[in-house]
């Protein structure tokens, strides 16, 4: 069935957005088969004094194949020329004024015109340059039978053919550059994504690794030590912080292994402590300093060490997006606690940055130094550790950036 469809071909202009434009070869086909049918009957019969049989027919092969050429050019320029040629032909059999256009009169070349233009936008180069050299070959080795002298108007079917050609190939080929560009840059946009989000994660997980292994190098030495500080451990509990500290030394060994492979030559200065909640303040005052006046509102509260690094990197990452996109403006970054509806859900911090519009519109974005991936960034750390994000543009013009985290390890863990 697939097969099938595939190998239906389309009709002319088929894959346009608006409906008007996909209707537009079928109409122009019907009007040039409505108008051109009669009058080639009668231009053949009344000027050209050509029997009606010999003209009827001559008419039909020559207007209807229109109406084919929206869905297949080619096999509808197939009957077309060959009617062309054929009519051409009968016309040496009867005697008409010197004045009439021949081998091809008027309402042919309309016809053909429209049936090239068609050709032009579907078919490639070469059968392209193959149709017009079948053209001009037709026309001239007519010439050499015309019963008058044509001159140079037994030239326009030639002419006015490889118009509409060159004319129908220009088109074709620039839709086809401009779709290419819009698939390359739908490709690039998804590939620029999926980049963005395996960059942010690998930097999640660097920035988790120094938060665990803190604690963990706690266990060890614990561990270690314990039979130093507790004297009166039985052998089998020695022997059982003995394992847990070698446990522990081979889980930090796995895990320096893994830091290696996701940290790249660009990461190295991130070997330092990470920031929590208590370092917001600072980051608060740095910017105030640099990008406008910040309202900064601090929470006294314990905050597990993974919960505090992402709240510190989404004000981090809201306030350098306004110094890009709103210089200038105010802004109010809080951090507040709000307690459990149920027994079931724990407390949870929230971190809420809010700007005003900035005082003039800004020419452009401002680039400075970014922290992370924007919104994306965002929102891996939240999904981190199982909150909730809501961002989005304010009616008067400025960026409301809110995000709930559980308090609780047990809630994300």
């Amino acid at each position: 069935m697939t097969s099938v469809e595939e190998e239906r071909p389309r009709a002319l202009l088929a894959g346009a957005s608006r409906r008007w434009v996909r209707m537009l070869p079928w109409a122009v086909a019907f009007v040039l088969c409505v108008a051109l049918l009669p009058t080639t009957i009668v231009v053949l019969t009344a000027d050209y004094g050509l029997n009606d049989g010999l003209a009827s027919a001559l008419a039909v092969a020559q207007a209807a194949p229109l109406l084919l050429a929206v869905v297949r050019p080619l096999h509808a320029w197939y009957v077309v020329f060959v009617a062309d040629v054929a009519g051409a032909l009968v016309l040496l059999t009867v005697d008409f004024q010197e004045r009439l256009l021949w081998p091809f009169p008027p309402m042919e070349l309309v016809g053909y015109v429209a049936l090239c233009l068609a050709l032009g936008l579907r078919e490639r180069r070469r059968t392209l340059v193959l149709v017009w050299l079948a053209s001009a070959g037709a026309n001239v080795g007519l010439g050499f039978v015309a019963p008058h002298d044509t001159g140079a108007k037994g030239l326009l079917f030639t002419i006015l053919g490889g118009i509409a050609l060159l004319l129908g190939g220009a088109l074709r080929e620039r839709y086809e550059v401009q779709r290419r560009l819009v698939e390359q840059e739908t490709i690039s946009e998804a590939e620029r994504s999926r980049r963005t989000l395996l960059e942010e994660r690998a930097r999640i997980a660097r920035e988790l690794h120094d938060v665990v292994a803190h604690h963990m190098s706690v266990i060890t030495v614990q561990a270690d030590t314990a039979e130093y500080r507790l004297t009166t451990l039985p052998p089998d509990v020695r022997q059982e912080f003995t394992s847990i500290a070698s446990t522990a030394r081979e889980s930090l060994g796995e895990m320096r292994r893994l830091l290696g492979v996701l940290r790249n030559e660009e990461a190295q200065g991130e070997l330092v402590p990470q920031p929590g909640l208590g370092q917001i303040g600072q980051l608060v005052e740095a910017t105030a300093r640099t990008g406008g006046p910040v309202d900064f509102t601090p929470c006294d509260v314990e905050a597990p060490e993974a919960v505090g690094l992402s709240a510190y990197r989404i004000v981090q990452e809201a306030l350098a997006n306004v110094v890009r996109h709103a210089p200038g403006a105010r802004t109010h970054v809080s951090l507040s606690v709000s307690e459990p509806v149920d027994d079931e859900g724990g407390a949870r911090l929230t971190v809420l940055v809010v700007n005003d519009p900035p005082p003039e519109p800004p020419a452009g974005p401002l680039e400075v130094g970014g922290t992370g991936h924007g919104l994306v960034g965002m929102r891996e750390r939240v999904r981190l550790v199982g909150g909730a994000l809501d961002v989005g543009p304010l009616p008067d013009g400025g960026f409301r950036v809110a995000a709930q985290l559980p308090l609780s390890e047990k809630d994300f863990m």
